[in-house]
């Protein structure tokens, strides 16, 4: 395990020019698993799941890759966002001193806490397709088991397209997208000239013909590299404000109650709609719904 951790996880060795470090340039990583190398059912996913411990390392060896490629390309500063299922899944002790993670939830902006303008770019690493794509390992839209379609104004979007619109709020751009085939031609669709590193190819839900680890760590690490080179040509994606964001459950119960606050609109059986200032307040509502359950206590 220490020799794969390595492959991947030199970042501290990178020297950069003085002029580089002075710049001071900001990269957001939020990092899922659904989209690493090698991953395509719940025994990698989760804590019940006999391959969860290794592919903790995997997941943190491709960031570790990401991390690599911009400071190759002149990035000096990371905030990383642990993303996937509880959000403490990386292995936080592998990464440079200069790194702060984000974990666990919640936190208003969910999978992009932390995000701000002071930053140059974002990477989306380890994500997947939504939950409309007939294609797509784990493809699904922030719960498998809960929704059927997420909208923002209209247009189904993936996780990554709701991620987007809140760097883009702040008015950073993403630069690298990874994952399966299929998030790569989502991404690819909804924010043009963005780089992609497609780590496998998605043969079913559960199944896919995939890299190994230390392969897509070698893919990541040349995309972040080029992502972060051509960083200027790159424009945030902007959504326009107010927001509507529409949920369509898999159920109808959540709809029914949902709708008994105010300000939600039911617009069917399954589906409300909810009429937001900005996509922070959208984000917040997600967040929100998501998370409650009347029996919590600290």
């Amino acid at each position: 395990m220490r020799k794969r951790l390595a492959v991947c996880g030199l970042a501290a060795l990178l020297i950069l020019p003085a002029a580089a470090r002075a710049a001071g340039m900001k990269i957001y990583i939020s990092v899922d698993m659904e989209g690493i190398a090698g991953v395509v059912t719940n025994d990698q996913l989760g804590p019940p799941g006999f391959e969860y411990e290794r592919f903790r390392a995997f997941m943190t060896n491709e960031t570790l890759a990401a991390i690599e490629g911009a400071r190759a390309a002149g990035a000096t500063e990371f905030v990383v966002s642990d993303s996937h299922g509880n959000g403490e899944s990386l292995l936080i002790e592998k990464f440079p001193k200069d790194v702060t993670v984000v974990r666990a939830w919640p936190r208003p902006l969910a999978m992009m806490q932390g995000i701000d303008e002071s930053f140059a770019g974002a990477f989306f690493v380890g994500y997947h397709a939504s939950t409309t794509n007939p294609q797509g390992v784990r493809a699904h839209t922030m719960s498998s088991a809960t929704f059927a379609d997420v909208r923002l104004n209209g247009l189904s979007v993936p996780e990554a397209g709701l991620n987007a619109a809140i760097a883009g709020h702040f008015g950073v751009p993403v630069l690298l997208v990874t994952g399966d085939d299929a998030i790569s031609a989502e991404a690819a669709s909804l924010l043009p000239g963005v780089e992609t590193a497609t780590v496998k190819w998605a043969l079913g839900f559960h199944s896919a013909r995939t890299l190994t680890p230390e392969a897509s760590c070698d893919r990541i690490r040349e995309a972040a590299r080029k992502a972060v080179a051509a960083a200027k040509d790159h424009k945030p994606y902007r959504i326009k404000e107010p927001v509507d964001l529409e949920l369509r459950f898999k159920n109808y119960r959540p709809a029914e109650l949902l709708a008994y606050l105010p300000g939600i609109e039911r617009v069917d059986a399954h589906a409300i709609r909810f009429h937001g200032h900005d996509v922070l307040e959208v984000a917040r509502f997600l967040e929100f719904v998501t998370n409650y359950e009347p029996g919590l206590s600290p």
